[in-house]
């Protein structure tokens, strides 16, 4: 009597597409992130501004943030200095490029006379291109 081999060959299916469906998902939720994360990175310091009506601003690389929160900390794109400090960078951005724009950003609850000292350190410095931001109506 002859022995057989009982074991079968399992043949491999070749497929002709990728399932797409798990990096769709990945792409979304990336999307989802950098849509929710990206006006915490733009804006920086949290500031509740007062509500106007507003023009559009200028966006150009050679615009400047100034920005005093609610505890009266300034803030110049982002970064925390000390009013001397504000007015020598200052001088030394509208020194070197006359055209410079300034945005100044002051929250509501902050006292008037705040942001009159950022303007009048724009003033001094000579920077004439300037504009109080607004959160439009």
């Amino acid at each position: 009597m002859a022995l057989r081999r009982l074991s079968r060959k399992k043949q491999t299916k070749v497929f002709s597409n990728i399932d797409m469906s798990s990096l769709m998902d990945l792409a979304f939720l990336l999307l989802i992130t950098f849509i929710i994360s990206m006006p915490a990175i733009e804006q920086g310091i949290s500031v509740r501004l007062p509500q106007a009506n507003t023009n559009v601003l200028p966006s150009d690389k050679k615009t400047q943030t100034v920005t005093v929160d609610a505890t009266g900390k300034t803030f110049l794109n982002s970064k925390e200095i000390s009013m001397e400090d504000l007015e020598k960078t200052l001088g030394l951005l509208a020194a070197d490029e006359p055209e410079t724009a300034v945005l100044v950003r002051g929250d509501e609850r902050l006292d008037y006379g705040r942001i009159m000292e950022v303007v009048k350190i724009l003033y001094k410095v000579k920077i004439t291109r300037m504009a109080l931001v607004t959160q439009a109506d």
